[in-house]
């Protein structure tokens, strides 16, 4: 189960024990969903994971992504690619590692952009498990174009005054603090117009009006964990001081959120994987276990094509992960900023959720009327799979910026490049000593 490169002996060790915890201690809590729901339920839950998270911390997993001056390991994105692909197999893994959205993001967010101030105060509870947070950037009406946000924050003495409307701000209903990106400027370059700003949840003006169902979770109810909050910001203050990155961090909005998301999109594509394995597994096994027509399906030629398709698209997606991990280790080791590999960011991003979404499709359509209802985890995986497609933005989006990225490496050409007439009268001038000398010869 190495990743078919390098891997230390060390971490492939680590890399197992992970895969044997969460298949043995962590993935059964998902036959019990319905019992973590009410605060008792939630309670008991923390009484069964809190053990399993001291363990973690012994096998010295827990945080991994932060710095280990920061209580992390340090890992590179590599690593932490690795890790992701193991805990993407349960929406539980995460949290018990140290490591769930949109926590993790938060804390790098701040370790790598706040002050000394704001990690003391903000980021070491978050890091400690003793507070929840949420990133509240999201706007009705901004859809992809983050340049359309509308949420503004405005100076007034030592305060910001926030007004403005949010939704999808992720697990803020239960959270204590926001991260919130607000309108801070109005230059000619809208990329400098932004900020981030902390803002307590429990701050005077910070209504939470609802959780936001989705098709991942349409009986979702308002105060449970995971849930996507509509906020409305009412001139809500805060310290001057709650900018992240202080003063310096005015205008500094779009940059930080690259150091945020980028990492992020690495960690996204790898539980997509570990999503898409298990959905495989489970597909294969079916193939294997049903008979139908004369033949078990795993005889069918059709199945046989979904099976090798799933696989070449699996393995697709897992070397463009891994190999968009790789690059951003090499250009931090250089200092060199993560926007150098945004194509291959890009690419992960909308290839990585289609895989998802087309392996968890078949494995559902080989087991028929069984893969369709909550008997098998297929039919919760196949709805959360659609959201890939959408969040940290859209497909196309990504798409657009591969395009124009990859389109700056050529120049227009009429002829074209490969015109043959041109190329031959181009040879025939290159070469004419030596045709002069065949037509010696002949």
């Amino acid at each position: 189960m190495a990743w078919d490169f390098e891997t230390e002996p060390e971490f492939e060790a680590k890399l197992e024990w992970m895969r044997q915890f969460v298949r043995d201690e962590i993935i059964p809590l998902e036959t019990l969903a319905d019992r973590w729901r009410s605060p008792e339920g939630r309670a008991v839950f923390r009484q069964i994971t809190d053990p399993m998270k001291e363990e973690v911390r012994r096998q010295g997993l827990w945080a991994a992504h932060l710095p280990p001056d920061m209580g992390g390991q340090g890992f590179g994105q590599v690593k932490l690619g690795l890790m992701h692909e193991v805990l993407g197999q349960c929406p539980y893994a995460p949290s018990i590692f140290g490591n769930n959205a949109p926590d993790s993001g938060n804390a790098e967010l701040i370790a790598v952009g706040g002050t000394d101030a704001q990690r003391e105060q903000w980021m070491q509870p978050l890091l400690d498990g003793k507070v929840r947070s949420s990133f509240s950037m999201t706007e009705p009406g901004a859809g992809a174009d983050p340049t359309l946000l509308k949420t503004s924050a405005v100076r007034d003495g030592d305060e910001w005054v926030i007004n403005g409307h949010k939704w999808f701000s992720s697990n803020a209903s239960i959270s204590d603090f926001l991260i919130v990106m607000v309108k801070t400027g109005d230059y000619e370059m809208p990329y400098k117009n932004y900020s981030m700003i902390i803002v307590p949840t429990n701050t005077p003006g910070v209504d939470i009006v609802r959780d936001v169902p989705t098709m991942g979770e349409p009986d979702h109810r308002t105060g449970e964990p995971g849930g996507h909050a509509e906020i409305l910001y009412n001139d809500v203050r805060v310290p001057f001081d709650n900018i992240v990155g202080g003063e310096a961090g005015i205008g500094q909005g779009f940059a930080l959120a690259q150091k945020r998301l980028g990492p992020g999109r690495i960690h996204h594509a790898m539980r997509w994987l570990g999503q898409s394995r298990r959905a495989f597994d489970m597909l294969c096994e079916r193939a294997l276990t049903r008979y139908t027509h004369g033949s078990i399906l795993a005889e069918k030629q059709m199945v046989q094509d979904w099976i090798a398709e799933s696989y070449a698209e699996m393995n697709a997606a897992r070397l463009l992960t891994l190999q968009a991990a790789w690059k951003m280790d090499q250009l931090h080791a250089a200092g060199k900023h993560y926007s150098d590999a945004r194509i291959e960011i890009a690419v992960i991003k909308f290839w990585g959720a289609r895989v998802m979404y087309n392996v968890i499709d078949r494995a559902i359509q080989i087991h028929g009327s069984l893969g369709y209802k909550p008997d098998l985890p297929l039919e919760s995986m196949y709805r959360a799979a659609r959201a890939a497609r959408i969040y940290d933005g859209p497909d196309e989006v990504h798409k657009v910026t591969i395009a124009r990225q990859v389109l700056k490496r050529y120049r227009p050409s009429d002829p074209p490049m490969e015109h043959i007439p041109t190329r031959r009268a181009e040879a025939l001038e290159k070469f004419a000593v030596y045709l002069d000398e065949l037509a010696v010869s002949y």
